[in-house]
């Protein structure tokens, strides 16, 4: 790629592209491309003037390098990497705002009079159509206002008023437009499906595969706990689907032969196979966008207390107005408290607060599937931890496998690899990434893989028994014991390491030693949570006393609880709840989503299992768990803005009408006021909550 430097200094650079014209699926593309470098912090691409705003660390060389390799043409990502960015939805709303002010400005030094006043009149029609409609479903709401004030400006003869009332309407309904889009867009595109891998049926074989080279027509197993990635027939098996990211139906559906899934919905309980649909992502990402428009979840009670509050005064405004008049007998006076109308600030501010917000937390990597979640995590006074792969680090390593029989340490960890790489848990992915590494392959040699949530997986390898688990499931629940020549050799397991059990025919062949480490951060980051407003902080996990004791005392919890299963950590969040206590959950795993579910707000950490993050309100998708931070500031902050809102727009608007009534100020001035101040609030309300974010 060609380019010319037009400004730099350390840290930040500014190029010029050597090409006449830029489309977005370029620069998309080339945005895309450039996040690939671990050195570059940020990039802004200019379509307009094929310009690009590099902030990188480190060595400059490597970024001009990478720009030089970079061709269009040569350089791949996946669709939905740069499906529907909304670099066209940006471009389009900056154009309609600019068009707003040149016609409105423009009419005014060009325009006649008369031809002026006939233009305004004939915009008033549609919004004292809209006042008509409202008054014949018998709502006294903002529509009847914009209609009363901007009718009788007209009838008044102050054209120039109403056409300011009606701009500054216009502009206003278009930054919330845009502002809407733009964190729906954003929030759609995170939700998006992301699966990379995949079962494929073939030759009577299950294959790992990537998603993207599955044809229509192909078939694929679904496991629980995993993304069902494409749309289609279930052929085979049976299962309990979640499909609230969809339709935002909290119960599971049930699909089973001859039943139809959709991509993007969760595999809770059982396993189907399906003959694929339908490949593409992009029906996938308008499911999305329709169900989050049509969703209550993006209504906070903030926002719904706004809007009731913004009808509510539309009569009492209406009433001063006529109060004004009776008393006064001057129609000047009456209009400037008709001009200057509550309503309207609190209808426009408040949303666009909370969608700001959440397209802010998005540049953080956190995905906020509403404004009612950033409410509550403002509000909370309670947060439980899951242990593995959330306090502890994401990644565990298989760090030793001791045999208890006469196979190998490889054989036994090939035959753990061969069951476990079909489950998205922290501990699995261990597992699996320690077979590869010694280059173990295996073609699937067992039978019908079964799961046990919480405690391991069962199944057969020719016609034997096989068990993975905990020591929990293995021993007490499955049976299994340990052959006397091997107990002593088994009681001197090392007590650092989280360990997995294997047992073929009720008989300990191998027990694989894991390191889970805990996150440098955690500490930190639960002192700071406490500072931010948390009175509680718990963990819950699987593993052992000793185990869960140990990093308890590090990270300075308040309870902590081991041993325990699914529903007892949703049943503890159902007494917090019920103690008065709002209650956030986080946690990675499928063990997990009973109580993310049963939270006020659940959190669901990078690399976890697809369903915790599909059930989820919140997924945090940066490798740190300093994030937690940065969403409890960011919601705590959006809280005291929005009261901050409140005194701003009840104070301003009241003294404008104190002194319109007054006399001091003529409805123009008033309307005009009323409308900037307004306007200013809600640009307000789009600038970040948080600094050098």
């Amino acid at each position: 790629m060609n380019f010319k430097i037009q400004h730099e200094m350390k840290g930040r650079i500014r190029v010029h592209l050597m090409q006449n014209i830029m489309t977005f699926q370029q620069a998309d593309l080339l945005q895309y491309y450039l996040r690939s470098f671990h050195n570059i912090k940020e990039t802004k691409i200019y379509v307009r003037t094929c310009g690009i705003v590099i902030s990188y660390n480190g060595n400059r060389k490597s970024v001009l390098d990478a720009l030089k390799q970079f061709q269009y043409s040569k350089f791949q990502s996946p669709s939905t990497a740069i499906e529907d960015s909304g670099r066209k939805l940006t471009v389009k709303y900056q154009e309609r705002l600019v068009q707003k002010t040149i016609i409105h400005f423009g009419a005014k030094i060009f325009l006649p009079y008369q031809l002026r006043a006939l233009w305004i009149s004939l915009r008033a029609a549609r919004f004292i159509y809209k006042g008509l409609c409202s008054i014949a479903k018998k709502q006294l709401d903002v529509n009847v206002l914009d209609a009363t004030a901007i009718g009788v400006s007209i009838f008044r003869g102050e054209f120039k008023t109403a056409s300011s009332i009606m701009f500054l309407l216009g502009i206003g309904e278009t930054m919330e437009e845009w502002t809407h889009k733009k964190s729906v867009g954003d929030l759609a595109r995170s939700m998006s499906l992301n699966t990379s891998k995949v079962c494929l049926i073939k030759d009577g074989q299950e294959i790992l595969v990537n998603t993207t080279d599955i044809q229509p027509g192909e078939q694929v197993i679904v496991r629980m706990g995993t993304v069902i990635p494409f749309d289609g027939n279930v052929i085979s098996g049976e299962a309990l689907i979640n499909q609230a990211s969809l339709t935002g139906e909290a119960l599971p559906v049930k699909k089973e032969c001859g039943g139809y899934v959709y991509a993007g919905t969760v595999v809770e309980e059982g396993e189907i196979t399906l003959n694929v649909k339908a490949v593409s992502g992009a029906t996938r990402y308008e499911k999305i966008v329709k169900m989050i428009e049509e969703s209550e979840k993006l209504k906070s009670k903030v926002e719904s207390k706004a809007e009731h509050l913004a009808d509510r005064l539309v009569p009492y405004t209406l009433l001063g107005t006529a109060v004004v008049w009776v008393l006064t007998r001057n129609v000047t006076k009456a209009l400037s408290v008709l001009m200057v109308d509550f309503s309207c600030a609190l209808k426009l501010a408040m949303p666009i607060s909370v969608l700001s917000a959440i397209r802010e937390a998005s540049k953080y990597k956190i995905t906020i599937k509403g404004g009612k979640y950033l409410e509550a995590i403002a509000d909370a006074t309670t947060i439980v931890f899951d242990k593995t792969g959330t306090l502890t680090k994401a990644k565990p390593t298989v760090k030793a496998v001791i045999p208890f029989g006469e196979s190998s340490a490889d054989e036994m960890l090939r035959i753990a690899a061969c069951l476990e790489e079909h489950f998205p848990h922290s501990m699995a992915k261990a597992v699996v990434h320690a077979a590869k590494k010694k280059g173990l392959d295996h073609n699937e040699m067992h039978s019908k893989v079964e799961y046990i949530v919480a405690h391991g997986i069962v199944s057969s390898i020719d016609n034997k028994k096989v068990v993975i688990g905990s020591h929990h499931f293995v021993f007490e629940d499955e049976g299994s014991t340990i052959d006397e020549s091997n107990q002593e050799k088994f009681d001197a397991l090392s007590a650092e390491y989280t360990h997995l059990y294997l047992a073929i025919e009720n008989k300990l062949v191998a027990v694989i030693c894991i390191e889970d480490p805990l996150r440098e951060e955690a500490p930190d980051v639960i002192k700071s949570l406490r500072k931010l407003g948390i009175n509680k902080v718990v963990m819950m996990t699987g593993d052992s006393e000793r185990t869960a004791a140990a990093v308890a005392k590090i990270v300075e919890v308040d309870e902590y609880y081991s041993e325990v299963l699914p529903e007892d950590k949703a049943n503890f969040i159902e007494k917090e709840k019920q103690s008065g206590n709002r209650v956030i959950m986080i946690g990675d795993g499928i063990n997990d989503s009973p109580a993310l579910s049963a939270a006020d707000v659940g959190i669901a950490i990078r690399d976890g299992a697809e369903i915790a993050k599909e059930i989820s309100d919140v997924t945090i998708a940066a490798n740190d768990l300093s994030e937690l931070v940065t969403l409890k500031r960011l919601s705590n902050h959006l809280m005291k803005r929005i009261q901050n809102n409140y005194a701003a727009i009840v104070g301003i608007n009241a003294y404008l009408i104190v002194l319109g009534v007054g006399g001091a100020i003529r409805p123009t001035t008033s309307a005009l006021l009323h409308n900037t101040s307004t306007l200013m609030i809600s640009l307000k309300d789009m600038q970040n909550l948080l600094p050098h974010s």
